[in-house]
Parts: C-alpha cells; sequence; structure tokens
C-alpha cells in the first residue's frame, strides 16, 4: 500500500484561509429593485450583517467570511484574517512608472480572479492557460509578471522561451487544490494500482490546475492534461487509447474530483457509480481491489475551495429569491449543484454567456467572488449576484496585491528579478508533453 507510504510524509497543509472586508461584501437584489430580507430563505442568514455599497439595493445576506461558521458547507468559513486594506493611492503611480520604464521588456498577465486594483496593469486577462499562451506568444518580452498562483506560472515557464523569466509577484500566492497532490502522493497511487493489476487499461488525465510534477507524471505515463473546458475532449480520448468507452479502459483524473466526475457522468454518459474516488490519506486510496477494477473513472480526492463551497441549498434558495434567475455555475462545483444550475462552463464560458444574454437578465453565478463583482461592473443592465451565501474570495489568488506587483516592477526597473519562477529541465520536458497532447486533441474546444 505505497500510498499509505511516503504520502504521509506530505499531507498537505494548505488551510482554507479567506479573505474578510465589509467593503468587499456584494450585493443582491429583488425584482422590484428594494431589500426583501424577511423573503430570503434560510439558505442566506438574515441574522448575518451587510454593508451595502453606493446606489446598490441588497435581499441576499451574505456570510461574510471570517465572521460566521456554516458546518454544512463543504470545507467550513471561519478563516482567519482578512482582505489587506486598500492600497494607498501612491502605489497606482507608482505601477504606472514602473511599468512605463520597462516599456515592452514586461509583459503582465492578469488572472480573472484577480483584484481589480491588479488587473487595471494587466497586459492581458484571461484563465490560466490562456494566459500561459499568451505569454509564449510574446517573446521579444524578457519578463513575464504573471498576477495568479503558483502552478499558473510554472505552466507560463514551461511554454515560454529560454530567454524569458516568469515573476510571481508573491510566492505564497499557491492553489489549495494543486497542493492536495503531491508528486510523492500521485507516484505512490500509481504503485497502489499497478499492484491492483490495472495500470495497463489506465491513462491519466490532469487538470491545468495542477503543479508541475504532475504534469510531468501525466506526460511520462501517456497522459493529457485538460482545461475546463476541454475536459470531456480530453477524457474521451484517454479512453480511446485503451479501447475506447465500451471496453475496459479507465481513467485516473487529477486532481479535481468534481470536474473529473461532471465530466465523466454528465459529458461521456457514465454513472457516478461508475466513479470512485482515491483518497491518498488512505491505505490504498480507501479502496478495495475490487472497486477499483470495476470503475471507469478515478477521481483523485481534491477540490476547489472556492467553488466546493456551493451548495444545492444555494440553487434552490437563488431561485425563490430572485423571480427568474439564471443559475450558471463552473464545473469544479459538486454534482448536485451543476446538475441544478441553468448553464455550466469555465471562466470563460461563464463571461462569455453572459455577456451574450439580453439586458434584464437575472444571475446566480457560481465562481470566484472577484470576477462575479466584475461581470455586475461589466453588465450593469444585467442582474448579477453571487451564487452563495458564504463570500468567497479565492484567497491565495488575493495575495497578489498592488504592493507586491509594484515591488515587483520597482525591482525589474532597478535590475534585480525577484520570485522568479523556474521548473526543473526535465519536469518542463514532460510537462510540455502532456500538455503538447492537449493541443493535439481533436476540436476547436482542445485549444481552450
Amino acid at each position: 500500500m505505497a500510498a499509505w507510504g511516503r504520502a504521509q510524509a506530505q499531507r498537505w497543509a494548505g488551510g482554507a484561509a479567506g479573505w474578510s472586508s465589509d467593503r468587499y461584501s456584494a450585493g443582491f437584489w429583488n425584482q422590484t429593485g428594494g431589500v426583501s430580507v424577511g423573503q430570503s430563505p434560510a439558505a442566506y442568514d438574515r441574522s448575518v450583517s451587510t454593508r451595502l455599497e453606493p446606489g446598490r439595493t441588497l435581499s441576499l445576506p451574505l456570510l461574510v467570511l471570517g465572521q460566521g461558521r456554516d458546518l454544512a458547507s463543504e470545507r467550513g468559513v471561519e478563516c482567519p484574517g482578512g482582505l489587506p486594506a486598500p492600497s494607498e493611492p501612491g502605489l497606482v503611480e507608482r505601477a504606472r512608472a514602473a511599468k512605463a520604464a520597462l516599456g515592452d521588456r514586461v509583459f503582465i498577465l492578469g488572472h480573472h480572479y484577480q483584484r481589480d486594483e491588479v488587473i487595471e496593469f494587466a497586459d492581458v486577462t484571461g484563465d490560466s492557460f490562456k494566459l500561459a499562451k499568451e505569454a509564449a506568444a510574446r517573446p521579444d518580452a524578457p519578463y513575464i509578471v504573471f498576477c495568479g498562483v503558483h502552478f499558473m506560472a510554472e505552466s507560463a515557464d514551461i511554454l515560454t522561451a529560454s530567454h524569458q523569466q516568469v515573476i510571481l509577484p508573491d510566492l505564497a500566492a499557491g492553489c489549495s487544490m494543486a497542493d492536495m497532490a503531491a508528486i510523492s502522493q500521485v507516484e505512490d497511487a500509481w504503485d497502489d494500482l499497478a499492484e491492483m493489476g490495472i495500470v495497463d487499461l489506465l491513462i491519466p488525465v490532469t487538470y491545468m490546475n495542477s503543479s508541475a510534477a504532475i504534469k510531468a507524471f501525466t506526460g511520462r505515463h501517456g497522459g493529457t492534461i485538460c482545461t475546463s473546458g476541454n475536459a470531456s475532449t480530453a477524457m474521451q480520448w484517454a479512453f480511446d487509447q485503451r479501447g475506447g468507452l465500451r471496453s475496459e479502459a479507465k481513467v485516473l483524473f487529477l486532481p479535481d474530483q468534481h470536474l473529473g466526475r461532471n465530466t465523466a457522468v454528465r459529458e461521456l454518459g457514465l454513472s457516478l457509480r461508475d466513479c470512485v474516488v482515491f483518497d491518498p490519506h488512505q491505505p490504498a486510496g480507501g479502496l478495495t481491489r475490487e472497486q477499483v477494477r470495476a470503475a471507469r473513472v478515478i477521481l483523485w480526492r481534491g477540490h476547489c475551495s472556492v467553488h466546493g463551497r456551493f451548495s444545492l441549498e444555494a440553487v434552490e434558495a437563488a431561485r425563490t429569491a430572485i423571480a427568474g434567475v439564471k443559475v450558471i455555475v463552473h464545473p469544479e462545483c459538486q454534482y448536485e449543484v451543476v446538475q441544478a444550475a441553468d448553464e455550466v462552463g469555465s471562466t470563460e464560458k461563464i463571461i462569455a454567456t453572459i455577456a451574450a444574454a439580453p439586458d434584464g437578465t437575472s444571475w446566480a453565478v457560481g465562481t470566484e467572488l472577484n470576477l462575479v463583482r466584475r461581470l455586475a461592473s461589466m453588465f450593469p443592465t444585467q442582474h448579477i449576484a453571487f451564487l452563495e451565501k458564504n463570500v468567497c474570495y479565492c484567497s491565495t489568488m488575493n495575495r497578489i496585491d498592488l504592493a507586491h506587483l509594484v515591488w515587483a516592477l520597482e525591482s525589474l526597473v532597478a535590475g534585480r528579478v525577484v520570485n522568479q519562477i523556474s521548473v526543473d529541465a526535465d519536469v518542463a520536458r514532460w510537462a510540455r508533453v502532456a500538455l503538447e497532447q492537449m493541443l493535439a486533441l481533436p476540436g476547436e474546444a482542445a485549444k481552450d
């Protein structure tokens, strides 16, 4: 039971620490434009105090992280620390001056979940893979400043040229999901599955939200990377490598169990019984040989600490409180939440869907709060709300603030490269194999 051995030395210790601040409380509405707290279902706790921003109305109170608990949610909501105060005005001018001084020598990438104060200075915004590709398409820029999290900067370093240097403004900006699959755990799990006699039938499919080491593992074992937009194409390809869906082929899906389950069941037509969850903290993943042999998809026990919070109760509450609301969620959400939603899609698809909707459409959006707030500002003729009462920022993404960005840029102006992300050459080689396999998948969606 190899996974119960070496892996215990690397148990995941990344907490669910979140940020909280009254100034970031997002607003919800009712159809009359007034506050109707008395109509709020139990999923929106009326005892929670909220603060409205000027000109906004509120009908669905929010439970701000760090100010309450909800033991029914997947990971709880009691999180230490608060969202750092707004950056001092002088930092804005310093960021402008440093960026102007660097000119075309720097290319700044901003993930959709970043704060507005950081997004203001991004040369391009997008999801993780899009941003890595954008960096690779700018070979004339020697410095790539990635305002995202660690695995994203690793992907950019893998895909960019050797003369380019990738910088992460705060090295503490990690990803709890990526940290849930340490390379020693995954290697031990593969050994366990080999002992059970199934690896000849098995192909790994690894979500983009993973470390470079896990991507390299995937490349060495003939698998592919996927994004939330092309997961079904990637999983179908993996099955086809071992005889197709009608054969005994199996997929090991890393590291997000919810995306893997939603893809297998909703997109490929498998059943929930066809999926088992491998827990790296249990001997042999907590599975019997019979369970593994009967399974078609072996899901790693990982999840997104943001999207895992959204609940079926919140979907039902939003439908009760908001007449005609459309619920749109990310496929990293739990299966029952995705099943209950009207629309499901990647971050890019969520943005595109809302952008294409007619004026007056009401949305309850199940994704990271910075993006939901930005969508509400981008599309003021639509009614856009955060789906869950638990106001949830991506805590590690929010570590990238304007102060860290200014420090990174001013260091470059002074001739110092700080917080460079550099992936080991052999790891990068095999990770690129897996990424290139994704780019070779059929269909345009595989390139997203």
